[in-house]
C-alpha cells in the first residue's frame, strides 16, 4: 500500500518511477539524433535554464545563464546537448518543463500513444526528454520520417533544380543558334564588303595606273612645250630688259622736269609773296595814317539779344530748304574774317527732334565747338527767347561760340536779320536755316543761306 502510494505520487509528479525509469534509462539511440529533433530539444533546454536555479544547472551551463535564447542556442548548443545526454537530474528538469507545457503530448507519451496531429519533430523531442517506454523507436521512426520528408524535398528540389537546369539550357541552345545564325550573316555580310573593298581596290588601282600614263603624258607634253618656248622667253626678258631702261630713263626726265617746275614756281611765290607784303605794309600805314584802334569787338556784338542764362524756347515752324554737299559749308568757312550765324533750334529740331530742349542745345553747341576750333570761323548760334519764363542755368558756351536769345517780344528769325544787318558790306555771312523766310530776308541783305542739313551733315562726317 506504501510502495502504491509513493508510485502514485511520483506518478502525479511528473516523474517516472524508479522501477518504471530503469527499463527507459536502459533503452539507447542506436545512431545520433535527427538534425531536427536536435535543434527542438536545445532550444527546450534553452527555455528552461532561466527558470532553473544554479544549484540545478550543471557547472558547464551556469556560464550561458545570462545569455538570451537564442544566444544561447546558438553559443551553448553542444554543451547543452551534452548536458541532456549525461546529466540525467538536468534532463528530468527540462522533462517536468515539458510536463508542464505540453501536458497532453506527455499524457499521450506515457501511455504509449502519439497525437496523429503533432508535429512528428516535438513528438521526438519530448519522447526524448521524457524517455517513456520505447521512446527510442519513437525518436528513430521521427528520424527515418525527416530523413524520408527531407529526401523527398531533396528529390523535389533536385527534380526543379535539373528542371531549371534543362530550361537554361534549352534556352542557351536557342540563344547559341541565334549567336551562330547572326555570326554566320555577319560573317556573310563581311565577305560581301570584302568583295566590294576587293572590287574598289582593283578600279582604284587601274584608275591610278590610268592616271599615271596620264600624267607622264602630260609631263612629256609640257618639257616639249618648255624646249619650244624657251626662245620666246629669252626674247621676253630682253625686251623686259630694255622696257627697264626705258622707265628709268622716263622716271629722270620726269624729275628733271620736275625740279624745273618747282624752281620756276619759287620765282612766282618769291614776287606774288612781295606783292603781298606791299599790300600789308600799305594796308598797316593806311591804319596808322587814320588812326583808327584796335580791333575788340566784332559788329554782332553790338545787336541787342539776350545772353543766355538759360532759356525754354518755343518750337521754330520748320519750313525747308533742301539740304546739300557739306563740301560746300567746309569751303565756306575757309573764307577770311567769315562770320557764321545758326539758326539753333531750327537745326536741332530737324536733327534730334525727340530730344529735350536742354539737351539739343548741349549737342548743338558741342558739335559748333568743334567747328569753331577746326575752322577758326566766329561762330553764333541763335535760339528763340520771346515768351520765355526765366533764366535756366546753361553751362558756359565752347570757345569761340557766341550764344544769343532774342527778346521778349521778337522771333529768333528777326534776331538773324538784325545780326546780318549789323555787318559791314563785304563781309562774309553765312547762315544755317531750313526757313524760308529767314534764308530769304538774309540773302537780300548779302549773307548766304545755307540748309540747317548741310550743317548737321558737317557736324556728323568731320574727322
Amino acid at each position: 500500500m506504501v510502495e502504491q502510494e509513493r508510485s502514485d505520487t511520483a506518478t502525479a509528479a511528473g516523474t517516472v518511477p524508479e522501477a518504471d525509469a530503469a527499463p527507459a534509462a536502459r533503452e539507447q539511440l542506436e545512431r545520433p539524433l535527427p538534425e531536427g529533433v536536435r535543434r527542438r530539444v536545445v532550444g527546450i533546454a534553452a527555455d528552461a535554464l532561466s527558470g532553473l536555479g544554479p544549484t540545478e544547472l550543471p557547472a558547464r551551463l551556469r556560464p550561458y545563464v545570462k545569455f538570451t535564447r537564442d544566444a544561447r542556442v546558438k553559443r551553448g548548443a553542444t554543451a547543452i546537448a551534452a548536458a541532456l545526454e549525461t546529466e540525467t537530474a538536468f534532463r528530468l528538469k527540462v522533462a517536468e518543463r515539458v510536463r508542464l507545457g505540453q501536458p497532453d503530448l506527455a499524457e499521450a507519451l506515457d501511455h504509449g500513444a502519439v497525437p496523429a496531429a503533432a508535429d512528428p519533430q516535438d513528438v521526438a523531442a519530448a519522447a526524448y526528454l521524457l524517455r517513456p517506454a520505447g521512446w527510442t523507436r519513437l525518436v528513430e521512426e521521427v528520424g527515418e520520417e525527416v530523413e524520408r520528408a527531407e529526401h523527398e524535398s531533396q528529390a523535389a528540389e533536385n527534380a526543379r533544380l535539373l528542371e531549371k537546369a534543362q530550361a537554361e539550357l534549352s534556352a542557351l541552345r536557342a540563344s547559341s543558334r541565334a549567336d551562330a545564325e547572326r555570326a554566320r550573316a555577319e560573317l556573310e555580310e563581311a565577305r560581301h564588303e570584302r568583295d566590294q573593298a576587293q572590287r574598289r581596290l582593283r578600279s582604284l588601282e587601274a584608275d591610278t595606273k590610268r592616271a599615271e600614263a596620264a600624267a607622264r603624258k602630260a609631263r612629256a607634253e609640257l618639257d616639249a612645250q618648255s624646249a619650244a618656248a624657251a626662245p620666246g622667253r629669252a626674247a621676253a626678258d630682253a625686251e623686259l630688259r630694255r622696257l627697264r631702261h626705258r622707265v628709268t630713263e622716263l622716271e629722270s626726265a620726269l624729275e628733271a622736269s620736275r625740279r624745273a617746275a618747282r624752281e620756276g614756281r619759287s620765282a612766282e611765290d618769291m614776287r606774288l609773296r612781295l606783292l603781298l607784303d606791299v599790300v600789308v605794309q600799305g594796308a598797316q600805314g593806311l591804319q596808322r595814317e587814320l588812326g583808327l584802334p584796335p580791333l575788340t569787338s566784332r559788329p554782332a556784338d553790338a545787336v541787342d539779344a539776350v545772353t543766355p542764362s538759360a532759356a525754354s524756347p518755343h518750337d521754330v515752324a520748320r519750313r525747308g530748304l533742301e539740304g546739300d554737299d557739306p563740301a560746300l559749308l567746309r569751303q565756306l568757312l575757309q573764307l577770311p574774317q567769315v562770320h557764321l550765324v545758326v539758326d539753333g533750334y531750327n537745326v536741332t529740331k530737324t536733327g534730334w527732334p525727340t530730344l529735350p530742349l536742354d539737351k539739343q542745345r548741349a549737342q548743338l553747341l558741342r558739335g559748333l565747338g568743334m567747328l569753331a576750333a577746326q575752322s577758326g570761323a566766329e561762330v553764333t548760334c541763335v535760339f528763340d527767347g520771346q515768351d520765355l519764363d526765366g533764366p535756366i542755368p546753361m553751362a558756359p558756351p565752347p570757345r569761340g561760340v557766341r550764344v544769343l536769345f532774342s527778346r521778349s517780344g521778337e522771333t529768333a528769325d528777326e534776331l538773324i536779320r538784325r545780326l546780318v544787318r549789323a555787318e559791314p558790306e563785304g563781309r562774309p555771312v553765312v547762315v544755317v536755316s531750313t526757313d524760308r523766310e529767314v534764308a530769304d530776308g538774309v540773302k537780300a541783305a548779302g549773307a548766304r543761306p545755307l540748309p540747317s542739313t548741310m550743317l548737321l551733315r558737317q557736324l556728323v562726317t568731320r574727322p
